[in-house]
Parts: structure tokens; sequence; C-alpha cells
């Protein structure tokens, strides 16, 4: 619930992180005519402008589907597997534990999820034109379409290079506010409340979108690319690199740290405020 919540509030600003990283990626080499969007306010007004304002949503239904069964596994599942990998007797959870948890959970969680980010992505990346032009009639004729004309792997397409983003992700995210929520409490500069979840979700945010924004193109590029277009996601990386250079790994940087720092507060926030609520219902109910 806490990542649905989370990624309505957010989903304008993902949809703009993925038309910036697709940008460019089909004419070799880029010219000035080929660069539609600038900078996240410049990208948010030119879809409103040339597409409407529900083109900030397009795909929002496979982003909640996708929030629904991959949050579920990465963060409600990321206590547990800690717990289940730290050793019987240890006073505290070490470093190496907690990312190994991190990874095992984001790991799972792409591996079940995978379909519903393969369609969101291609929702987010397409223009939005009249009914018989569209690429795809509506979410459940997504997946129709993809499994038939790519075969089921299609919906699978980029599962690696989602896997080391999202284990990147899980550790950055996870691992940094357990670390961040953790040092502000031991050090007493905050109590275990809002502001204190604040602060260290948005710090996970930006420690996540360092790390994992050059997997996080290549990611995108390949989901969305047509069969044949690339090999592999080694072919889709050196395609990027070849045409943008290393500046092509941080493309759309602004939106994703945006994103994903909001998408983390809010998440985080009403994560824990739904912990106390189920405590508190549990304890009436005892």
């Amino acid at each position: 619930m806490a990542g649905c919540i989370a990624d309505l509030c957010t989903f304008p600003l993902d949809t703009a992180k993925v038309r910036l990283q697709i940008q460019g990626e089909v004419r070799i080499p880029r010219t000035v005519s080929s660069v539609e969007y600038r900078g996240v306010l410049g990208t948010l007004s030119t879809m409103v402008r040339t597409e409407g304002a529900r083109s900030l949503y397009s795909g929002l239904a496979a982003g909640l589907q996708r929030q629904m069964s991959f949050a579920s596994i990465r963060i409600g599942l990321y206590d547990s597997v800690k717990q289940l990998y730290t050793p019987k007797g240890a006073e505290s959870t070490g470093m190496a534990t907690r990312l190994l948890a991190g990874c095992t959970t984001g790991a799972v969680a792409v591996a079940c999820a995978q379909p519903t980010d393969v369609v969101k992505v291609r929702f987010q990346a397409s223009r939005i034109l009249s009914d018989s032009a569209r690429r795809y009639s509506s979410t459940v004729d997504a997946y129709r379409t993809i499994a038939r004309e790519e075969g089921v792997r299609g919906l699978w397409r980029g599962t690696l290079p989602n896997i080391a983003r999202n284990v990147i992700i899980n550790c950055g995210e996870l691992v940094t506010y357990d670390l961040l929520k953790e040092a502000l409490l031991r050090a007493e500069l905050m109590s275990d409340n809002v502001p204190c979840h604040f602060v260290a979700a948005f710090g996970a945010g930006f420690c996540a979108t360092v790390v994992a924004s050059p997997v996080d193109v290549v990611k995108t590029r390949y989901m969305n690319a047509s069969p044949g277009k690339y090999r592999n996601a080694l072919s889709c990386l050196l395609a990027l690199l070849k045409q943008d250079g290393p500046a092509g790994l941080y493309k759309g940087f602004v939106p994703s740290f945006l994103q994903l720092s909001i998408w983390n507060v809010v998440m985080f926030v009403s994560y824990e405020q739904l912990q106390r609520l189920m405590v508190l219902a549990r304890s009436a109910l005892a």
C-alpha cells in the first residue's frame, strides 16, 4: 500500500525520467532537432502541451500492479530476510547481512514483477496518439500483444539489467535508510518520528540514484527496444556509450533523483505510519 501511495505521487517524474533516458536513441549520431525534451520542467510541460495531462500518468495501471507485487516482496520481506541472515546471538545486524538481505529481496522481486515493469516502461515511452495509432489499447492488451509478438520471453525482457538496477537500489535505499535512521536515533539527533523518517528517506534516495542511474538508463532502453534492435543488454550499453558517451549513463538524472527521493520519503513515511497503525490495531484486538 505504501509503495502504491508513493507511485501515485511521483509517477509524472518517473515518466519524465523515461522520456529523457530514451531521447536521441533512434538517430545516430544525434542531431539538435532530435532533442525534444530539456530538463524536468521542460519535459513535463512539453508532454502536457503536445499529448495532454493524462500522458504524465500513462502506464499507471501497470505501475500500481508492479508496486503491489514488487514492493511487497522487496520491502515487505526485507526485515524478515535480514533476521534470517543474522547469526543467532548477534547483538546487531552487520553491514554485510543488510546488503545480502537487500540483494536477495531485490532480485526475487524483479523476477516476479518483471512483466509489469516492461509494460509500464512501454506505455511511458510511447507518445499518446489517436486511438487507431496507439501501440497498445490497454494494459491487458499490452501483456497479450507482447506475449504474442515477442513470445513470453518478451515480458521478461531486460530482466538481468533490471535485477542489477534493483539490487543496487535496494541496497542503496533500504540499507542506507536503515543505517541513517539508526545513526540519527543513536546520536539522539532525532526521535523516531516523521522528520527522522523524512531525512533518512531523502538521503537514501540520493545514494540510490547516484549508484543506480547508469544501469537504469540501460534497463529502460533495452526494455523499450523493438525485437532485434539490441542483441543483449551489453550491446545496448555499448550503443549508448558510442552515441552519447559516459554522460549518457546519467540521462534523466535530475527527474530520477527527484522521483526516487520523493518516492522514498512518501513510501517510508507511509510505511512507518501504517506499521504503527497495525501494531495499535493488534493491541486493541488482543
